[in-house]
Formats: C-alpha cells, sequence, structure tokens
C-alpha cells in the first residue's frame, strides 16, 4: 500500500500538487481550490504535530474510531468522494495558488523526518506510524483527485 513515509510516494504526491493552478476546479464536493489548498496544508501540520493543534478523539471516535480505521487503511481503496471535512473546513483562504501549492510541497517532504508520537486522530485516534502513513496517503489523493490530478 502506498505510504506517505516512501520517499518515491512522496515524490509523485509532490508532482500531482504541482501541476494544480489557479484555473483548477473540482470534480465534486464545495471546496476551491484556494480553500483545498489551505484545507490540505492545515491537515498535515496536525498530522506533522505542527502549531499546536489539538489532538483529541471525538466521542464517537471512541465508539467507532478503530473498525474505522481499520477498514480505511485495510487496502488500497482510495476514499470515498464527499467525505466531512471535519475541523479543518476552510471559509476563506489565501489567493495565492503557487504559494500554497509551495507550502504544501514542504509539507509532504517533510514526512521523511516524521516525529509525532503523540498524535491522535479526531475520529479514528490513536494510529500507528504504518496507519498514519497510508491514511496521509490517501487524504492527499483524495484531494489530488477531487481536482483532477
Amino acid at each position: 500500500m502506498k505510504t506517505v513515509f516512501d520517499q518515491a510516494v512522496r515524490d509523485e504526491l509532490i508532482g500531482r500538487i504541482n501541476s494544480l493552478n489557479e484555473n483548477s476546479t473540482a470534480l465534486w464536493g464545495k471546496m476551491n481550490i484556494h480553500q483545498m489548498l489551505k484545507h490540505c496544508i492545515l491537515w498535515e501540520e496536525w498530522i506533522l504535530g505542527m502549531n499546536n493543534i489539538e489532538n483529541k478523539q471525538s466521542f464517537l471516535g471512541k465508539i467507532f474510531g478503530k473498525m474505522a480505521l481499520k477498514s480505511t487503511v485495510k487496502d488500497d481503496t482510495p476514499l470515498k468522494k464527499n467525505m466531512p471535512a471535519g475541523r479543518f473546513v476552510i471559509k476563506e483562504a489565501p489567493k495565492d495558488v503557487e504559494r500554497q501549492k509551495s507550502v504544501w510541497m514542504e509539507r509532504i517532504a517533510s514526512y521523511d523526518h516524521y516525529s509525532n508520537p503523540t498524535f491522535v486522530h479526531g475520529f479514528f485516534g490513536k494510529m500507528s506510524i504504518e496507519q498514519i502513513g497510508i491514511f496521509a496517503y490517501k487524504h492527499s489523493d483524495h484531494h489530488l483527485r477531487q481536482f483532477g490530478c
């Protein structure tokens, strides 16, 4: 399975991110290119342990999270369309697509030296490094497919 902890996978994601532009439009969902880029940057920063973003599992996550996580990372099936954005819903975002792409690519490259042992997903709860790698890939892949990349 693809994981962001594999250099070739990070290179693939970075190439796909680089193909986005100001005119990229969503094939599904409500986000525009600016909102998606900002959402993905904030999401990566959360996984990477940047900016002191809270790590706390929700009540429903405590009940259903582990079961949902297992089914999400068990194979290469992409994330479904129109999944909720959770806490990282972006109403307004910076309009500089090239700058936002650059930041997102930097965050993807940061998985080369990942070290966030206290990470707790808001729904899935505590995740293994392997699960984090697979899910982080699937999240980026989901949004890149959303914008045709």
